[in-house]
């Protein structure tokens, strides 16, 4: 069977999910270097499947959307269900951006360098005046679960499940830090798209982007897969909770769909579902989530500007 376009083939097989504890690290460090709900490391199998070798762009989706006229979470206004004790001149559509301070900030706030911005959307990346003429293959951003899933359907594809996505990044590669080995930058070579310089106030840029990057601009991993690390989080099918991956310790958990309902202790309100692969934020001083095995989660109604997705395709 020929490869479906823009995807690559994904074997499947058994796997050890998660990521350890790294030698020497602090559970209570600014950078997350080892998360709790991404342990304990066990084993998981999956299926074979197809998979997008990048994040979806701007271009593709922007082709969705002249398709169908589909509107994002994004740039549709917010409800008084939703959010009952709001004034009705603040229910207008927009997402949250990443807006660094001026000067260094504690890291126990994350409104310090978030802010909420009316328009924007997949489109205005930053808000009002921004766009994405000459980021046509940037991933796509300002993505809430529900557009994902609209896109799947029209691409007729599926979001991966949180294991499907790990086994894929991992490229073939057994118990590694990242999808291309242990060492962060092997040899002094940027291999992800991620922040460098001082979080949150200063990003030097090193790798060549302070913000998304064109899809594949780094190498890819063994299965042919780029930017699993870094660039924009992705999507999974998988509702969150941080016990996961201890119901499921002591056997091989085959093709796992992940729990039921959603539930984070943090924001026991909200329904999140997983995010992997980190993105052009992460830095060991606050979110080193561009490691592998470790995990990201998301309420599934809002997006960011450094949040988008990938599909896979069952074999049929």
């Amino acid at each position: 069977m020929p490869a479906p376009k823009g995807m690559v083939w994904i074997p499947g097989g058994e796997f050890s999910m998660g990521s350890a504890k790294p030698t020497g690290a602090d559970d209570n460090t600014a950078g997350m270097l080892a998360t709790s709900d991404s342990r304990p490391v066990h084993r998981v199998r999956v299926n074979a499947f197809w998979m997008d070798s990048t994040e979806v762009t701007n271009a593709q989706f922007a082709a969705f959307i002249a398709a169908t006229g589909y509107k994002t979470v994004a740039e549709t206004v917010p409800s008084h269900e939703e959010f009952p004790d709001t004034p009705e001149e603040m229910l207008v559509p927009g997402s949250a951006v990443f807006n660094p301070p001026g000067q260094p900030v504690p890291l126990n706030d994350p409104l310090q360098w978030w802010a909420w911005v009316d328009g924007a959307d997949w489109r205005h990346p930053e808000g009002p005046g921004s766009g994405i003429k000459g980021r046509e293959n940037h991933p796509v951003v300002h993505i809430a679960y529900a557009d994902a899933e609209a896109y799947a359907r029209w691409a007729g594809k599926r979001l991966p499940t949180e294991a499907e996505w790990e086994f894929a990044a991992r490229g073939g590669l057994s118990g590694k830090v990242y999808p291309w080995g242990d060492d962060f930058a092997p040899g002094g070579k940027a291999m992800t798209n991620s922040f460098q310089g001082h979080f949150p106030d200063h990003n030097i840029g090193h790798d060549g982007h302070v913000a998304t990057a064109p899809v594949a601009s780094f190498p890819a991993n063994g299965y042919g897969l780029y930017d699993v690390a870094g660039n924009a989080w992705e999507w999974t099918s998988d509702w969150y909770r941080p016990d996961t991956y201890a119901q499921r310790a002591g056997s091989v958990a085959d093709n796992p769909r992940g729990p039921e309902s959603a539930f984070d202790p943090d924001e026991p309100g909200q329904a999140k579902r997983v995010h992997r692969g980190g993105s052009f934020l992460c830095t060991e001083q606050y979110c080193s989530r561009y490691m592998v095995g470790t995990r990201g989660k998301g309420e599934v109604n809002t997006g960011t500007n450094h949040l988008g997705f990938r599909l896979v395709k069952s074999v049929q």
